[in-house]
């Protein structure tokens, strides 16, 4: 199993560089070109203390599931789909490990969050099927579903689920993507401020990531980087103010972020 990694690193003369490489213990191996179309190793390694983590790919969106674990199906009350049910999450909601999750401007409601394995593809991706799928799994990565759960239900006409799980920094990712990873033998464990708040495990899932991959590529064409965050299970809640959120998958590693009460930038504005 390998993990694969994106970072800045700031050089000799102060200057912050971004890059990806492998993570071999506390050693970065750096590479360039593309991580999922043949990379190259540069020759240059680092300390894993020299360089701060970003977001390990950049999807051009996130496909989120839902209800997609027996048990939360069966707590809900809600049967199993027949097919992987999704929202999108768009680019810009993207976070990275140590990335500050913002409130929204104006919203005062309740900060959800969600542990979830997310699978990341590696090669364009359409009309693939099940037993193809796994050609185009780059790895699989953590996932944070952050979701603004007061807007959900706020227009009785429509369920607004793209617009509560939209906003900037909604979509925290990371720390790095696993290939080779053993998806049917880990379990998802979320802590909030220290607290064990979800500890579930990955072969609850309704839909495997094969099939989720097969199924997903027949609605939409996946690009490389994309990630689809497999859903979540028992144990979701909300997060305070000033919170510390961490959700870690053994083999992958831990997810970390923490919820601001800053509400915007005057660029926002």
């Amino acid at each position: 199993m390998s993990l694969w990694i994106r970072y800045t690193h700031t050089t000799a003369k102060g200057n912050g560089r971004t890059g990806f490489g492998l993570l071999e213990g506390a050693r970065v191996v750096e590479y360039d070109g593309d991580m999922f179309a043949s990379p190259r190793e540069t020759g240059r390694t680092f300390d894993i203390a020299e360089v701060q983590l970003t977001s390990p790919c950049v999807p051009s969106r996130i496909v989120a599931l839902w209800n997609n674990f027996h048990a939360l199906s069966a707590k809900l009350g809600k049967a199993l789909p027949t097919h992987p049910l999704f929202l999108i999450k768009p680019s810009t909601s993207l976070a990275g490990p140590g990335d500050t999750i913002r409130r929204p401007v104006a919203y005062g409601g309740k900060i959800v969050y969600e542990g979830e394995l997310g699978i990341v593809i590696g090669k364009r991706c359409s009309n693939v099927s099940v037993e193809e799928a796994a050609d185009y799994i780059f790895g699989y990565t953590c996932v944070n579903d952050v979701t603004a759960a007061d807007l959900l239900f706020e227009d009785a006409n429509f369920a607004q689920w793209c617009r509560a799980k939209g906003y900037d920094t909604f979509g925290c990712i990371g720390p790095a993507i696993a290939t080779g990873f053993d998806w049917k033998a880990a379990h998802v464990v979320t802590t909030l401020d220290g607290v064990e708040r979800q500890n579930y495990p990955l072969a609850d899932m309704a839909f495997s990531p094969l099939e989720q991959v097969s199924r997903i590529s027949r609605d939409m064409t996946l690009l490389p980087g994309d990630v689809i965050a497999c859903g979540t299970s028992l144990g979701v809640g909300s997060m305070r103010d000033g919170a510390t959120v961490e959700v870690s998958i053994e083999g992958i590693g831990r997810l970390t972020n923490r919820v601001s009460e800053v509400l915007a930038t005057a660029e926002a504005r």
